[in-house]
């Protein structure tokens, strides 16, 4: 309401009217009137925000008048200022005339200003929620046309054929069977190394299903400790534990009719995985602090890092949930597993990256593509992401060197060149993921003066000739490897 409130004062005595006018013309707009008639022609032609009106009227009662106005201006807040107090008018006035405040005389200006601002208060949101329903029903079309927009961008985005790799990858029978799975509505675990793109794969099955147009939901179970994860699963009323100040709606809950997907699910305890089997057998969970099962359509997609096997042989996971979540298993493989995908994946990266920023880089050089595929990336594609963010943030290209690739890429680099030297001097030796050079070179070094010693039965002098050591040198270096010396 940009200009002041209008107020209509409907009272047959003349000192009662003017009363009124006195104690609201400071912040309001007043118009009177002495019976029901003058006030119904004002109403008529005027905007009334509220009427305020005696009971004891003659012709028409404040009530009845009041009625006739509900049925007929609606929008005014209506009050009855009176001297008399019969409880028949006041159940009257609540029930058939809308009565918002029913005043009794002697009346104090102070509360009644007060009751009044209150009651603008109230007619300013409901004009507000009015505004709002309006919009969003003017709003709907186009909010629903976004919305398809939206979910037809998710699903072309995370189609299988958009999974980069290349024909002779192993990741080609995974997604193949992957979109297999996407036409079945069952559980899915899918297992891999931490970096892998679970989620992605996940989602990819998710948005190739049935249920594309229903919600997609995560949580990694790992990362919450069992009272907090049922929270969020399952959600909880109000003061079912400390710090439960409201009412919370759980994530399975929210993705009635579609997908929740369960990182790290091998993380979870198995009192919580007992929890966890009843929604997977029933379809029936109950929030934390309530009485009431609440029932879901949900499809589960779980994931893990670990060997669940071996989890269930050590009596840390229950083989009944493992064989409901392993109804179609699926298990990615990592990164050095898929050698022949590297540089596709690294030149799609690079791009993303340099555009993201505002880089002119363009490629990686020979040199580093072939440090990346000597690499054995233990953090597999999550891995290769982060060191090539790093690479862009400190060179601005366009092509990168080998100047900006982390230590530890290069070091391994370099036992790797060492481990393909000694396989040609038949020497046995794999380096060791991440290792620093200086760890691998040491670890080498004792290998090679191991092997020595069996091929020339702890002889000495023959062992220090052929690696080139004095005695007093070899003898050094048994020592600080801890190898058996000769006598």
């Amino acid at each position: 309401m940009d200009s002041r409130p209008l107020i209509l004062v409907v009272d047959d005595e003349v000192r009662s009217q003017e009363t009124l006018h006195r104690v609201l013309i400071d912040e309001f707009d007043v118009l009177t009137a002495s019976n029901a008639y003058e006030a119904e022609e004002i109403l008529n032609t005027e905007m009334v925000h509220l009427i305020l009106c005696d009971q004891r009227m003659p012709g028409m009662t404040g009530v009845e008048f009041l009625k006739r106005v509900r049925d007929t201006w609606p929008d005014p807040i209506r009050m009855i200022v009176s001297g008399y107090t019969d409880s028949e008018d006041i159940i009257a006035g609540l029930n058939d005339a809308g009565i918002y405040q029913y005043i009794t005389k002697p009346w104090d200006p102070a509360e009644l200003l007060e009751i009044v601002h209150d009651a603008m208060g109230l007619l300013r949101l409901q004009r507000e929620n009015a505004n709002a329903s309006f919009e969003i029903k003017t709003a709907a079309p186009s909010i629903e046309q976004s919305l398809k927009t939206n979910k037809a961008k998710l699903k072309k985005h995370f189609d299988f054929s958009n999974v980069l790799h290349t024909p002779s990858s192993p990741m080609a029978d995974v997604l193949h069977l992957a979109a297999k799975g996407a036409g079945v509505d069952i559980s899915v675990l899918i297992c891999g190394e931490s970096g892998t793109g679970k989620e992605i794969l996940a989602r990819a099955i998710h948005y190739n299903s049935a249920r594309a147009d229903k919600p997609f939901v995560a949580e990694n179970c790992g990362a919450l400790p069992d009272e907090l994860l049922e929270s969020e699963l399952f959600g909880c009323k109000k003061g079912a534990y400390t710090g439960a100040y409201e009412d919370r709606v759980g994530l399975f809950e929210q993705a009635d009719g579609g997908t929740i997907f369960l990182d790290e699910v091998g993380e979870t305890s198995p009192a919580f995985q007992v929890k966890l089997l009843r929604v997977l057998q029933d379809g029936e969970f109950r929030p934390l602090g309530s009485q009431r099962p609440r029932k879901v359509d949900v499809r589960v997609i779980a994931a893990t890092n670990r060997v669940l096997e071996e989890e269930m042989r050590a009596k840390r996971f229950r083989e009944d949930l493992y064989y409901r979540l392993s109804a179609f298993p699926i298990s990615l493989p990592p990164l050095r597993e898929r050698p022949m995908d590297i540089a596709l994946l690294a030149g799609e990266t690079l791009s993303r990256v340099a555009r993201e920023f505002a880089k002119p880089v363009e490629r990686l050089s020979e040199e580093v593509l072939d440090i990346f595929k000597s690499y054995p990336w233990p953090g597999n594609v999550r891995e290769m992401q982060n060191e090539i963010q790093r690479m862009v943030a400190l060179d601005d290209g366009p092509v990168l060197g080998r100047n900006v690739v982390s230590p530890r890429l290069t070091d391994a680099s370099v036992a790797h060149e060492i481990a393909d030297r000694l396989v040609e001097l038949n020497v046995s030796w794999k380096p060791v993921p991440g290792a620093s050079l200086r760890d691998q070179v040491e670890m080498l070094e004792r290998q090679i003066l191991s092997e020595a010693l069996d091929r020339h039965s702890g002889n000495i002098s023959r062992v220090a000739e052929e690696v080139g050591l004095s005695r007093v040198g070899l003898r050094g270096k048994l020592q600080r490897y801890d190898l058996t010396q000769p006598n």
